[in-house]
């Protein structure tokens, strides 16, 4: 076999398919209880409630592990030339900041294209926006808009200059208010062991 078709194969083997109804928070978590342990992680580590960083993970890659921006081109946008940030995997994090994150946690394990960690990178932002601008972490709408802009762009409200963005960020607060009602009806079942579902379920 070409060494091609091997790495190929390599990369498809290692990358997790997004789950089948990303609509529904409850539906995402029975699919992949592991990310719901995660989420858990998260948000007794950051105190963050799981549907904001779920919303805006849904946004940011609509949960794909190895997510990439657009490509950007030059000459014309006839050559394609990298792509326009350094953001990949499912938090769609760019270099910078998950360095940053790195340092500060010493998670030097971690990876963007796994959930888990994923996840705790989207915690640690959104609890240092607290800390930084004292936006709330229920806030998924503001969360949004320093997430997209960093700390000081939120602070010189860049974002007023993107209606674009305004637009966006009003989803994914929509997103996260419907993932906030959904989880309330299934975090009970959710949160029973595999010992309980295997007799019960």
């Amino acid at each position: 076999m070409a060494l091609a078709g091997v790495l190929l194969i390599s990369l498809t083997a290692c990358t997790v398919a997004p789950p089948r109804d990303i609509s529904n928070v409850c539906e995402i978590f029975r699919e992949k209880s592991d990310w719901y342990d995660a989420a858990v992680d998260m948000n007794e580590r950051w105190g963050v409630p799981i549907h904001v960083p779920m919303a805006m993970m849904y946004q940011e890659s609509s949960f794909q592990s190895h997510a990439l921006p657009p490509r950007d081109y030059i000459f014309f946008g006839l050559i394609p030339w990298g792509r326009v940030s350094s953001a990949y995997g499912y938090s769609q994090a760019k270099t910078p900041t998950w360095e940053d994150y790195l340092r500060e946690t010493d998670r030097y394990w971690a990876s963007r294209n796994d959930f888990a960690d994923a996840m705790d990178f989207m915690g640690w932002f959104i609890a240092k926006t607290y800390k930084v601008n004292g936006v709330s972490k229920w806030d998924a709408y503001s969360q949004y808009l320093n997430y997209h802009e960093g700390w000081g762009g939120y602070r010189r409200k860049s974002y007023n200059n993107k209606r674009w963005l305004v637009t966006v960020a009003k989803k994914v607060n929509t997103r996260a208010k419907q993932y906030a009602g959904q989880l309330k009806s299934c975090e009970e079942e959710l949160g029973h062991g595999w010992l309980w579902k295997l007799f019960f379920d």
